[in-house]
């Protein structure tokens, strides 16, 4: 049979599929629900909609979070009618993206954005790290040997990091040690949320770190983000079974 007979009998095979036998790719997810009570918002990518567990994973946070929204703004909006005090409604609002999609790991980050009627909102990072081959989802640190040799490997590049960030974020000034905590280096497993990316699409080559408000500058100042090379020290770092995921930077 040649060639080309085959391929016409192959494309009429998929033509008579049944529509539902032939895969659609995944769509992304989005919900936005605004009410006199609250505002809700949460979405992640198709990427994530695609491997059935990951996508579990965040509908049970989203069903987690609105309940949570539903729950404190009712009982917030109650003590307000109680006080005779204006009710302010509530939001939250988390949005996964990902960060580098490898073949056998998805790694995603979210921001998430919380206002529970005070004098101004919070924002938080997640990340989440799937491990395509074993089915199961990682701490980023829980590929390496420790926290501890994690937070040594890393330490020297990522205050360098922050400083050049703090620099910037202060339009070149540089501030005194009046006050500490947001000048000298902060730690970067307690004070931020580590997320592992990628350079070439084939292997971990970088390491991001998120941090929001308060923790490395004043709320005005926002988020940071400090992205560092993997360097020799890293992967040395790394566990022993995970090492082949990791490339220098």
């Amino acid at each position: 049979m040649s060639k080309a007979r085959i391929k016409r009998l192959t494309i009429a095979a998929m033509l008579a599929l049944p529509v539902a036998a032939i895969a659609a790719p995944a769509p992304a997810r989005s919900v936005k629900v605004k009410t006199a009570l609250y505002e809700f918002g949460y979405a992640y990518p198709a990427q994530a909609a695609a491997l059935p567990p990951v996508k579990a994973i965040l509908e049970r946070d989203l069903a987690k979070t609105r309940a949570g929204l539903i729950r404190e703004s009712t009982q917030d909006q109650r003590e307000a009618k109680k006080s005779d005090y204006p009710y302010r409604p509530h939001s939250s609002d988390t949005t996964w993206k990902v960060v580098t999609n490898l073949p056998g790991w998805l790694s995603l980050s979210s921001q998430f954005y919380a206002y529970s009627g005070g004098a101004h909102g919070n924002t938080g990072f997640d990340t989440l790290l799937w491990d395509k081959a074993a089915k199961a989802r990682r701490q980023p640190i829980a590929l390496f040997t420790s926290t501890a040799a994690f937070a040594s490997a890393v330490k020297a590049p990522f205050c360098d990091g922050l400083a050049a960030a703090r620099k910037a974020k202060r339009g070149g000034e540089v501030w005194s040690n009046d006050i500490p905590e947001f000048v000298k280096c902060i730690d970067p497993v307690k004070d931020a949320t580590v997320i592992l990316g990628s350079a070439n699409g084939r292997s971990f080559t970088r390491i991001g770190f998120l941090i929001g408000p308060y923790a490395a500058g004043p709320y005005a100042e926002g988020s940071y983000e400090v992205t560092i090379p993997v360097t020799p020290a890293i992967l040395s770092a790394v566990k022993p079974q995970y090492r082949g995921a990791f490339a220098a930077g």
